[in-house]
């Protein structure tokens, strides 16, 4: 790709722009929205709850493997008709989840969706970065941002009242409407970036792609079948080691790899890695804690759980928009620390939380994570593709994104597990202080002493969250003085990179 100046002009940037994130929504959204429905979803496909996990699992795992595809499939036959037949193959794949009617086909067709759905979220990235001059990437990233980080936090609240209003069907027929849309949109107003011809490296991407589908699943199985007590996850994690193993040599070594060793090169890129992996792992971790907690400990219905869990998606928009305007005046690097530190003491203040708290903690700690996290984002997107090439930002937002997917797999993973265990063990805890003599109002009757355990249970739930929610804010606050290896993009105001497009 070669820089252009006068491009830009010709371009309809608010209908690619729309398009471009109806896309990234309608993707992002379905990564949390079908968890909800899937109790409902049991019930009417007859399946055991060790089934459904292969609903997500399935979605899960085709996304992370084809992710890393799409740079190359962008580079071979160009962005536009990547993009097409993914928003086409998504919204399709979409409707036949909707009218399914067994177990295997609503498995097969949620492959299919995040097969066809893995390459909008990074390339609408990098569509973004290319219709817009160098000094509005602040403001672009801010607009993607919300859409990335919006999808998953009101998917909860928007899956559980389409399933209490409608049916759990609607979950994926939502999807139809604006996949029409972005496709019309897309297919008027988007040009195509030229075609680079190379040779595809099968043996790199297998060795990846087995990889990354072996950490997925041992991931996403591993609390269920009891981690390494289970034969099935350390089959996983064999194959996991040797591909990746096999997969690094074979980039190091070979002269065309399927991932370019020139992307690890540029020290901007390969920090904000480090930051945007931590951000999955934060972001999606306390999505995944935050509302099982209000459910099953405080006994919140869904609805009202969407409720108070959506002023954090405020808290994001709101930084979202601030700080579209803060890039390129004052040092992103600042500006990420400022949102890293926020997303610290938002997750300080959760390590307070009480069974008997009100729902104003829930609102305001939310409030104040999205604006971190939001204000992070924003910033770590610019900085990681201000010094790389642009004929690098194909592979280069497929890994970004790759990385960020990975972290809130292995955020998600690790604070379930710890969850687990730590109630367990806080449980007994606890019980061992409860004796006829420290409680002598309660009775040995049946209903008591299940009151008694139900009781104990709860507390100790609460605190394995709040020891959750500490180890998540440590985590943040050790990755800041990372901050120091990287160095802030350049400020130009004159004539400005813009892919050339055919």
């Amino acid at each position: 790709m070669t820089a252009a100046s006068t491009e830009p002009a010709a371009l309809n940037r608010p209908l690619i722009t729309a398009s471009v994130m109806a896309a990234t929504i309608m993707q992002a959204l379905d990564s949390t929205i079908a968890n909800v429905a899937l109790p409902r979803m049991q019930g009417t496909l007859s399946a055991t709850q060790d089934q459904m996990a292969w609903v997500l699992t399935s979605y899960i795992v085709a996304t992370a493997i084809m992710i890393p595809l799409t740079g190359w499939l962008a580079q071979r036959f160009g962005r536009k008709p990547v993009f097409l037949i993914s928003i086409v193959g998504f919204t399709v794949a979409s409707a036949l989840c909707g009218i399914a009617t067994s177990l295997p086909e609503i498995v097969l067709f949620r492959l299919l969706q995040g097969i066809s759905g893995a390459a909008l979220v990074p390339l609408s990235q990098a569509v973004l970065f290319d219709i817009n001059p160098r000094e509005n990437h602040g403001r672009a990233m801010a607009l993607w941002g919300v859409g990335v980080t919006m999808g998953p936090i009101i998917g909860p609240a928007l899956g559980g009242w389409l399933t209490d209003h409608y049916s759990w069907r609607w979950v994926f027929y939502i999807n139809v409407p604006v996949g029409i849309l972005a496709y019309l949109g897309l297919s008027m107003s988007m040009p195509n970036t030229k075609k680079i011809i190379g040779d595809f490296d099968f043996f790199g991407f297998t060795g990846l792609a087995l990889g990354i589908g072996a950490l997925q699943l041992l991931l996403d199985r591993g609390e269920l079948k009891d981690w390494f007590g289970s034969t099935e996850i350390v089959v996983y994690a064999l194959v996991m080691c040797i591909a990746f193993y096999l997969f690094i040599v074979h980039t190091l070594t070979h002269r065309h790899p399927f991932l370019s060793p020139a992307l690890f090169a540029d020290r901007n890129f390969l920090a904000t890695n480090v930051f945007i992996f931590l951000i999955g792992v934060v972001l999606f971790a306390t999505l995944a804690l935050v509302p099982p907690m209000l459910q099953h400990e405080m006994g919140y219905p869904v609805l009202l759980t969407g409720l108070v869990t959506a002023p954090r998606g405020a808290g994001t928009m709101l930084s979202m928009i601030v700080v579209g305007r803060l890039v390129g005046k004052f040092d992103a690097r600042l500006i990420v620390g400022a949102g890293l530190g926020m997303t610290a003491l938002s997750l300080w203040q959760m390590t307070q939380f009480d069974l008997l708290m009100d729902d104003h903690l829930i609102v305001t700690t939310g409030i104040l994570q999205g604006f971190g996290i939001g204000l992070s984002y924003v910033p770590l997107s610019t900085i990681a593709f201000s010094t790389l090439p642009s004929a690098l930002r194909n592979e280069g937002t497929a890994f970004f994104n790759l990385l960020r997917n990975i972290g809130s797999a292995i955020g998600i993973s690790v604070v379930q597990t710890l969850l687990t265990r730590n109630t367990q063990s806080m449980h007994a805890t606890l019980a061992e202080h409860i004796t006829p003599y420290t409680l002598p109002q309660i009775s040995h009757g049946t209903a008591d002493l299940q009151a008694l355990n139900g009781m104990i249970t709860r507390q100790a739930a609460m605190i394995a969250y709040n020891d959750d929610f500490k180890l998540m804010m440590f985590v943040t606050l050790a990755v800041i003085p990372l901050l120091l290896f990287m160095r802030p993009p350049a400020r130009t105001a004159g004539a400005q990179e813009v892919a050339v497009m055919e």
